[in-house]
Order: C-alpha cells, then sequence, then structure tokens
C-alpha cells in the first residue's frame, strides 16, 4: 500500500476522534470520558478504514461503495446518538445513519464508476458476461476479449 493509502484512513480517524471528542464535550460529559471516547472512535475508525483500503482492491465496484458507505453511516449514526444531552432515540439515530450511509453510497459508486483506473476484476460488466457460451451469438460471428484500458 502506498504512504497516501495508509495516510488518508489514519488522517480522516484523527478527525473523526477529534470530532467525537467535540461533540461528547458539548452534550455535557467531562472533559476526560471526551477524550477517552474521541481516542476510542479514532481507534476503531481508523482500524475498520485501514481494514477497507486494505482489501479494497478486491471488491467489485458495488460493493466497494457499500463498504464505505456502511462504515460512514455507521460513524454517523453514532455521532448522532452522542450528540444531544437527553439523548436522540435509538431509532432517530438509525434514521441518520442509515441516510447519510445511503448518501455515500451514491457518492462512492459515482466516484468509483467515473474514476475507474484499476478494476481488479476487468471491465465492470464487459459486453456478453451474462449470456450462456453461444447462447444468444449470431451465426459466425465471434467476439473477441478486449483487455481493460488501464492495462
Amino acid at each position: 500500500m502506498s504512504t497516501t493509502a495508509l495516510a488518508l484512513p489514519v488522517a480522516a480517524a484523527v478527525l473523526y476522534g477529534l470530532w467525537t471528542a467535540f461533540v461528547d464535550r458539548t452534550s455535557g460529559s467531562s472533559l476526560g470520558h471526551a477524550w477517552l471516547l474521541g481516542l476510542i472512535a479514532a481507534a476503531v475508525s481508523g482500524a475498520l478504514g485501514l481494514a477497507l483500503v486494505r482489501i479494497q482492491s478486491t471488491l467489485i465496484t458495488e460493493v466497494r461503495a457499500l463498504a464505505y458507505g456502511t462504515l460512514f453511516g455507521i460513524a454517523m449514526g453514532y455521532l448522532y446518538s452522542i450528540s444531544h444531552t437527553s439523548g436522540p432515540s435509538l431509532l432517530e439515530s438509525v434514521r441518520m445513519g442509515l441516510v447519510m450511509g445511503a448518501v455515500m453510497f451514491v457518492v462512492s459508486l459515482y466516484v468509483f464508476r467515473t474514476h475507474r483506473t484499476r478494476e481488479p476484476h476487468g471491465q465492470h460488466r464487459p459486453h456478453g458476461a451474462h449470456r450462456a457460451h453461444g447462447a444468444h451469438r449470431t451465426r459466425g460471428a465471434h467476439r473477441t476479449h478486449q483487455p481493460h484500458p488501464s492495462r
């Protein structure tokens, strides 16, 4: 993995930990509790982010976008759950996490589909991939597989 591939999840984890500490502190927790919660949130989100970056090249585009959406949705739902002194209901936090995760899924899918430089599985749904061998071919026509442009 490149330095950038490692630096981005680590930087995001540090920012998420600081944000968690800030949200928890403004919700009425003690400074020590807020910093401990921020440290734990940074460690967990950093470990999950690094794991996702490590395996993302083996995932197809849709699953990769779903993984990013899930991680982001869980993180935002958790922040929403600690954001009020009285505490929002569990359903409100889940709803917020689902909405934010869905937004991240759509954005990730858009970015992955429009900025395809390397796909671990070749072209995204190449022509004829869903057809049985020879089932829909016209007589005498032979379709050859073209390598992905980035290779």
